[in-house]
C-alpha cells in the first residue's frame, strides 16, 4: 500500500502581492511545527511539493527531520488566480462548472488535470512508500473531487480555513483505498471578500 499525506500549507501573509513567493505568517511558521508532530512517526520516504514558498516552508521542518530533500513539481502549484477570483460567487461558479474560469485564471478542471498527472507519476515512482505532498486548498480539493465527484463547493469551503491541514490517501496502485483526516488548525482565509466574511 502507498500512503500519501497531503499537507495544505499553514497561514500565509495574505497582504503579500506575489503568490509564488508569499511567506508564512509568524503564526503559520509556528503552526507548521505541528505538521512535524503529526508526521514524525509515519516513516516518510519522500517529499514532493508545490514550488510556492508557503507550501515548501510548511513541510520544511518535517523533511529536515527525515533527512530528505523536497522535490518541487510545478504541476502541484495552486490555481492561477485571475481578476476578482476569490469570493463566494466565483467559488460557486467554478465548482458548478469545472471549465469556468475568470479572466487570466484557471478552471477547476485545468488545476485538476495537472495535479492528477503529477500524482499519477508520483504513485508510479513510489509504490508502497510513504509520501508527503505539500499542497494548497484548491489544488487539494480538485484531487479529492477526482476520486469523489460528490466533493464540491460546500466541501471546499469546509476546509478553506484549515491551515495547515493533513489528510491521508491510501492507494493500491492507482486505486484509492481509504481517506483519513489527521489534523487541521483553523485560521481565517483572508483572501475572501468582506461579503463572504459576513456569511
Amino acid at each position: 500500500m502507498t500512503k500519501v499525506y497531503f499537507v495544505r500549507h499553514a497561514q500565509p501573509e495574505h497582504t503579500w502581492e506575489d503568490d509564488r513567493s508569499r511567506p508564512l505568517t509568524a503564526e503559520g511558521k509556528r503552526d507548521s511545527k505541528a505538521v512535524l508532530e503529526v508526521l514524525q512517526d509515519k516513516n516518510i520516504d519522500v517529499f514532493y511539493c508545490s514550488p510556492y514558498r508557503r507550501s515548501l516552508d510548511t513541510i520544511a521542518d518535517t523533511a529536515s527531520y527525515f533527512g530528505k530533500k523536497i522535490i518541487a513539481d510545478e504541476r502541484l502549484r495552486e490555481r492561477e488566480k485571475g481578476l476578482n477570483g476569490n469570493h463566494h460567487g466565483m467559488f460557486e461558479k467554478r465548482w458548478n462548472d469545472h471549465d469556468y474560469h475568470e479572466e487570466n485564471g484557471e478552471s477547476i478542471h485545468m488545476v485538476q488535470e495537472r495535479n492528477i498527472a503529477a500524482l499519477m507519476e508520483i504513485l508510479a515512482e513510489n509504490k508502497d512508500k510513504n509520501i508527503v505532498i505539500g499542497t494548497h486548498g484548491t489544488a487539494l480539493s480538485t484531487i479529492l473531487n477526482y476520486y469523489n465527484p460528490r466533493f464540491g463547493c460546500k466541501d471546499f469551503l469546509r476546509i478553506i480555513d484549515w491551515m495547515p491541514y493533513v489528510i491521508e490517501l491510501d492507494f493500491e496502485g492507482n486505486t484509492l483505498i481509504s481517506v483519513k483526516e489527521h489534523f487541521h488548525i483553523e485560521k481565517e482565509f483572508k483572501g475572501k471578500s468582506r461579503a463572504d466574511k459576513k456569511r
